[in-house]
């Protein structure tokens, strides 16, 4: 742990350039950039939800859901955790209704405005593209829940 010491600042740094290695695609470079943060401060949760951004922005949403549950678990007020899972669910077939709730709590409630910004941002996506009419050449969903009871 000694030699850890001397690169305690460097924390930040590490967690940062983490991000930004998963804005570049380099799995690898992140991965190892996580991971190395979380060696430096193991308390903070930062790493880990760079960690679910990461596996975010692959679609593994049940992976990016467990690791934003476990922060908020430790964390409930970490307002980037909690929208980003808002942005999971809101990706999941079967938790949209639960992710519109997360991230319409966050344009609410968050001070940060990259944070309101991501939240709503993320709304007019679902509504626009989730949570679309169907097309002409699909069932309307009242006859799609009659179809599956027949």
């Amino acid at each position: 742990m000694a030699d850890t010491e001397q690169f305690k600042d460097h924390f930040v740094l590490l967690c940062e350039a983490g991000f930004i290695a998963v804005n570049q695609a380099d799995e690898d470079a992140a991965s190892k950039l996580f991971k190395a943060s979380e060696l430096l401060n193991p308390e903070n949760t930062l790493p880990k939800v760079g960690r679910g951004y990461m596996h975010l922005m692959k679609l593994e949403l049940k992976d990016s859901c467990r690791l934003f549950e476990e922060v908020l678990a430790k964390e409930p007020d970490n307002e980037m955790a909690k929208t980003f899972l808002g942005l999971s669910y809101s990706l999941t077939t079967t938790e949209v209704e639960k992710g519109e709730g997360l991230l319409k709590q966050a344009a609410k409630k968050s001070d940060d405005p990259q944070v309101k910004k991501l939240a709503d941002t993320t709304l007019d996506f679902v509504e626009k593209f989730v949570k679309k009419a169907p097309t002409p050449l699909e069932s309307p969903p009242e006859e799609k829940k009659k179809e599956k009871n027949e």
